[in-house]
């Protein structure tokens, strides 16, 4: 299965993306978490060494090994039958986890970015269309690393929001691009549910058949993460494993 999950900065989407890889991994099952959003924060939230992290550069930023790819010239990048070089020699692994930092897709500028682009959409083409194994990608707030190409091996993507206006709008927006790339699973997941009032505002902005899922509001999670070194489980906070369960059953 091969997940996006995207939403509004700080509605909680690497905390969800962590429980469903955290889920996967603790099934037995190889999965790849990939952190798609410029703040990097999947990889501590997984509880990967920092150091290690600080070490490991962003796929996006990789110059010498994009210009190695490239050297035939031309804008398109083919990186079979050499992806399983790129994955292992670039990510990290945490038991049943292997982790890869992309890097924000380049915007035009001064100068052109159209290998680094391709050459990100090439290995995500690989990630989504050609392993077998479960994806988890954490999205920043837009889907901008997603192409009509690439969103063909998306099965679902998550739209995370809180109980907040702003949060539900931007939410509908994600949605509305999911659509327009042509994802047909598209569900929207509830986070920082405090009480029936969260409940209800969230329910009350989407359809019952869109809504996959209620994530409680954790004051030990908050607690935790105000203290360094500390892991959280994020797969055992009250709703992200009855979402990973009806991913796999294909249920809603």
């Amino acid at each position: 299965m091969k997940i996006a999950v995207s939403g509004k900065g700080g509605v909680g989407k690497t905390t969800l993306s962590a429980g469903l890889i955290q889920s996967y991994a603790d099934s037995g099952e190889p999965v790849y978490g990939i952190d798609a959003d410029p703040d990097t924060s999947l990889g501590i939230t997984l509880g990967i060494n920092e150091d290690k992290l600080d070490e490991l550069i962003p796929l996006i930023d990789m110059k010498e090994v994009i210009e190695e790819k490239n050297k035939g010239g031309g804008v398109l990048v083919d990186l079979n039958p050499e992806i399983e070089n790129v994955l292992t020699e670039y990510s990290l692994q945490l038991g049943n986890i292997k982790f890869l930092k992309m890097g924000g897709v380049k915007q035009g500028g001064s100068a052109c970015y159209c290998k680094e682009n391709s050459f990100l959409q090439s290995l995500l083409n690989s990630l989504l269309l050609d392993k077998v194994e479960p994806v988890i990608i954490d999205m920043s707030a837009g889907i901008e690393h997603l192409t009509r190409g690439t969103a063909r091996g998306v099965d679902t993507i998550l739209v995370v929001t809180e109980p907040t206006a702003t949060s539900v709008k931007t939410a509908g927006v994600v949605k509305k691009l999911a659509y327009d790339l042509g994802i047909e699973k598209i569900f929207i997941a509830g986070n920082k549910v405090r009480n029936k009032e969260d409940r209800d505002f969230i329910s009350d902005a989407f359809s019952e058949d869109e809504i996959i899922g209620m994530i409680s509001f954790e004051e030990e999670l908050l607690s935790n993460a105000q203290k360094t070194g500390t892991v959280n489980k994020y797969s055992n906070i009250t709703g992200i494993n009855d979402i990973w369960k009806k991913l796999l059953g294909g249920e809603k």
